[in-house]
């Protein structure tokens, strides 16, 4: 059975994507730490981020800096927070959000209650800081 990631990444299970390619896509999450929250997935089925193969895993990770990178200039954040958790979903993923403090680390502070409208806003404002990198 596809995990609920693979059902993301297949399109059958909406997602507000921000980066896709033939090895990896980002997608924001419905219940974020901050806004702009996002997470990096493999599109293998790989349950435990140390098992993922090395070329794969400096991809995500890859991906995951130049997620960073644009939210901290979406959202004016001095840091961008990476958290490898690997116990919500059995899917490798990274969890990317723009970060001012260390209490934005807690993922006992989530809110499971944003707007469709506001992730929709979220999603423009990293896609623009993408298309706007540098190099």
């Amino acid at each position: 059975m596809p995990t609920l990631f693979t059902r993301i990444i297949n399109g059958d299970l909406p997602g507000r994507f921000v980066w896709t390619d033939d090895r990896a896509v980002a997608f924001l999450t419905i219940a974020p730490l901050t806004a702009g929250h996002t997470l990096v997935v493999p599109r293998a089925e790989v349950d435990d981020w140390t098992d993922l193969e090395p070329q794969l895993l400096a991809h995500v990770m890859t991906v995951s800096r130049t997620i960073g990178a644009a939210l901290k200039r979406a959202f004016d954040a001095p840091r961008a927070g990476l958290v490898v958790a690997g116990f919500e979903v059995p899917h490798a993923h990274v969890h990317v959000f723009p970060a001012w403090q260390m209490t934005d680390f807690d993922f006992g502070r989530i809110d499971p209650d944003v707007s469709a409208q506001e992730l929709d806003a979220n999603q423009k404002r990293i896609l623009a800081a993408l298309a706007d990198r540098p190099g």
